[in-house]
This record gives C-alpha cells, structure tokens and sequence, in this order.
C-alpha cells in the first residue's frame, strides 16, 4: 500500500509563512474610511495566499503530496457586516497561481471548516451560518479552478440531547445543500460525541466519504481498534458522490487523519509529533485490503512532525516498511 503523508496549515521549517493573517471585525469598525479597509482585508489576503504558494513550494521541494490550506485566507470573509463584499475579484490572480501550481504537481488539498459549521444544529440562524461558510471554502476552491478532489471535511456535529435525533437532522439538513457543496464534503469522527460507527452510518446514508480519524477513535470508541472499521470506512471513497465532479478514471485514495495523544492524563489534545508505531500497526492492517492511503498528520509541530515521522519510519525498513520519497511510503502487508 502506498501511503501519502500531509501536514496542516501552517510550516515551522519555512520562516513568516503564516497563511492565516488576519484583522479582527473590532479593528476594521474602527477604522475611518470602510472602503479603504476592504481593500486592507485583500491586502491581507493577498500576503495569505502568497504564503500558501510558499508552502507548497516547501512541500514540493520536500516530497510532500497532501496539504490542508488554512480557512483563514481572506480576512473576515464570511461576517455577516461584511455581505456585500466580494474580494474573489481582487484576489482572483493569486487563487489562480495557487491552482495551477496544485494541478501541476498533482498534490492533494484540502480545507476543514471551523468547529462552529455544523449541519446538526437545530438553530436556523446557526443552519444558515455553517451554510455560508460552506459556500466560502467551495468558492475559495473554485477561484483556484480545482475540481471536487479538493474536498471540505466536517464532523456531524453537536449531539444536542439527542444524539440519534440530531444525526438525523444532519442527514436532512445535507440533503438541502446544493450539489456544488455537497460534492466537496467528507465526513470525520469526532473525540467526544459521534463514535467511528455513528459517523460511518451518516456516511453511509448520505453517500458522503468518511474520512477515519485514528486518535479520535482512540478516545471515543467502544474499545476496539479503528483498523476494525476500515474495510467499511475505505468503501465510502466508492459513492457516486465520492466521484462527483471528479475527472473519468480518477480515483480519489481514502483518507485518515493521525496524531498522538499529548500526555498519559490528556488524551485528547494532540501532541507536538506522531508516534509511529501505533500508526504503523493501523497501516499494516488497512494496506491488506487498500492498495493507497492517504494521511493527514495533525500534529502540533506540523511540517516539522511530517519530518520526525519519515526519519522514524526509517526503523522500520527491514520490517514492511519501503521509504519512497521524503513524504511517502510503502507498506506491505
């Protein structure tokens, strides 16, 4: 199995590359001329998305294939003060350069809305909010010209006193999307509320692809590993809807997220690097019935962990384990 590695974001290796600037709505209100201020915002922008390409010239140069952009590149996009500002036009050369160079190395990106872009909410106002920022990543994706391979992945969402009852208002609530939207989504487990087999069933029923979070399992399970659901879970990148707007022949790998639990007394929160082997132990059994991985490392020290891993990783070659390039490998199974 051929397995890809990604980091988020930001880099440690590359300095002043943050390609998450930004400006509070409290210091945009307090300046004197609004216009001024929008074109403020796209010059932040601007600075954002230069950084963007930056980085993915550093993964190029590295041998990293996947990479998650920041939600943050356009400044107060999506505030409700600010809807009728459209800063696509502005910044429509830098999306651009970004999609090109993307589409000319063949890398895989993505984004992940914020916590608060939930499809089980049972508040309208909340509905309509995660909705409009849906639309902003779509259309961050369209400025760059990159088709539905460049997927949006959200959790279900709050529980809200009634877990079954809200996952079916998630199902409802898609079902209302355009298909513009709903075409770019997949859908991830989460550490405190919908378990690996809870969000396999919205998946499922949805046709979304599930993307299978192995540290949330960890600490949200019913104890069994999360290479138990991987047969299951690796078919969701089957769905028509998986396919949808994506080029004949083109077959998306499935797609996991990976990190370590920071400390023994806080399992939850992420730690600066990966450990590799309970991940190799993940691997070994999903490369029995998938012959490509993807893995998206979400790890405190980003680029820098993704550099950590491959040199561990290296212990494990006489074990199963064959080092392709700097950010992937092959495991036999």
């Amino acid at each position: 199995m051929i397995v890809r590695f990604g980091y988020v974001a930001m880099s440690l290796e590359i300095a002043d590359s943050s390609p998450s600037k930004t400006m509070t709505m409290a210091r945009f209100s307090k300046l004197p001329d609004r216009e001024a201020g929008l074109r403020l915002l796209e010059q932040i922008a601007t600075t954002n998305l230069h950084n963007t390409l930056r980085l993915l010239r550093h993964n190029v140069a590295e041998g990293i294939q996947m990479y998650r952009f920041s939600s943050k590149l356009i400044p107060l996009a999506t505030h409700t003060d600010l809807h009728d500002w459209n800063p696509f036009e502005a910044l429509a050369e830098p999306f651009a350069e970004i999609g090109d160079y993307v589409r000319k190395h063949n890398l895989r990106v993505s984004f992940h809305p914020d916590h608060y872009t939930v499809l089980s909410t049972p508040r309208p106002e909340v509905l309509i909010s995660s909705i409009r920022d849906l639309q902003y990543h779509v259309n961050m994706l369209k400025a760059m010209g990159l088709d539905a391979r460049s997927k949006n992945n959200i959790h279900i969402g709050g529980a809200y006193g009634d877990k079954p009852t809200s996952a079916a208002r998630f199902v409802e609530h898609f079902g209302r999307l355009s298909a513009e939207i709903q075409c770019r989504l997949t859908l991830e487990n989460d550490d405190k509320t919908y378990t690996t087999g809870e969000t396999l069933a919205v998946a499922q029923q949805t046709g979304l692809p599930m993307v299978l979070d192995i540290h949330h399992h960890m600490v949200n399970c019913h104890g069994e590993p999360a290479s138990d659901w991987w047969e299951e879970v690796a078919k969701t990148w089957d769905s028509p809807l998986a396919r949808t707007d994506v080029p004949d022949g083109i077959h998306l790998p499935p797609k996991i997220h990976a990190s370590s639990p920071k400390s023994d007394t806080d399992r939850r929160s992420h730690a600066d690097g990966v450990e590799a082997g309970p991940l190799l132990d993940f691997l070994r059994v999903a490369a029995r019935t998938s012959s490509h991985l993807d893995v998206m490392l979400e790890a405190k020290h980003k680029d820098h962990a993704l550099f950590q891993l491959m040199r561990d990783l290296t212990k494990y070659e006489n074990d199963g384990v064959r080092i392709i390039d700097g950010g992937s490998i092959e495991v036999l199974s």
